[in-house]
């Protein structure tokens, strides 16, 4: 690795394992330190996988140190700006400023659109949707204060650029996402701040535990014909959270510089077939 983000400061949500820790394992291999945000308790009782957890949280900051690179956690939840605001206003304290945001955080809920209930709508659109908007409102003010520019990243999905079947709120909660990256691109340009999303396909992680497998397998059961609607164009059908960060970091570099309101995908092709 080199050190292209080297002084730079990341906030990345999410960040006790899968996605979120791959990322922030991948900048700081790169010279960012890391603030790394995670709510390491219990998701909503509708969500069919594992929570993340505290140790999992100080695992992230294990792995992240072995890099060399420094890092400060916060247990908090992406729906609660003032937590958010809380631990970012401490880091930029600390370390005097801040450069590039990972807005990753997210559930997935495979339901049926009828069996889908106000409440986990509402929980899908709450974590997703507001919290990756308060995770904009809590870090953009201290990268435009510094002057120097930045990047904004965020973690939308392949069913944020076609069609997740059976997760009507995953959907519309990544579509939402995607047009939130791009607004803000508009906005935040005349401060040399970029902002784009990425999207990945499937991904080897935690989001894949508990009963996660089974409950994709039901709701398929129940219209077979879209099973396909995502088939990818390489050979592999997942990739690892390493992938989708080597996309996340060539975001945050200068490399990409004149990158902005685009849409990344990181999916074997999926979103286009």
């Amino acid at each position: 690795m080199t050190d292209r983000l080297l002084g730079r400061v990341a906030l990345v949500t999410g960040a006790a394992r899968g996605q979120g820790r791959a990322h922030a394992v991948r900048l700081a291999g790169e010279g960012a330190d890391i603030l790394a945000v995670d709510l390491a308790g219990p998701l909503p009782p509708a969500v069919p996988y594992d929570s993340a957890t505290p140790d999992d949280l100080d695992e992230t900051a294990k792995l992240v140190e072995a890099t060399g690179g420094r890092i400060r956690t916060a247990v908090a939840d992406t729906r609660d700006l003032d937590a958010l605001r809380a631990a970012v206003d401490a880091a930029v304290a600390d370390w005097g400023r801040l450069d590039i945001i990972v807005a990753n955080a997210g559930i997935a809920i495979p339901q049926t659109w009828d069996a889908i209930t106000a409440e986990t709508f509402r929980d899908t659109m709450d974590i997703n949707v507001t919290g990756t908007w308060n995770t904009i409102a809590a870090g953009a003010q201290h990268i435009i204060d510094a002057g120097r520019g930045g990047s904004i990243i965020l973690i939308s999905s392949s069913a944020g650029m076609k069609v997740q079947p059976f997760m009507v709120h995953y959907t519309a909660s990544k579509h939402a996402i995607t047009g939130m990256a791009r607004a803000l691109a508009a906005e935040l340009g005349r401060h040399d701040i970029r902002v784009n999303s990425v999207h990945p396909g499937p991904v080897n992680t935690p989001m894949g535990s508990g009963d996660m497998a089974a409950a994709i397998s039901r709701a398929l059961e129940t219209f077979p014909r879209l099973a396909h609607m995502n088939t990818p164009f390489l050979s592999g059908w997942v990739s690892e959270p390493e992938d989708v960060a080597d996309a996340v970091c060539w975001l945050a570099s200068d490399e990409s510089r004149y990158v902005t309101a685009a849409q990344i995908p990181v999916d074997q092709g999926a979103a286009q077939y």
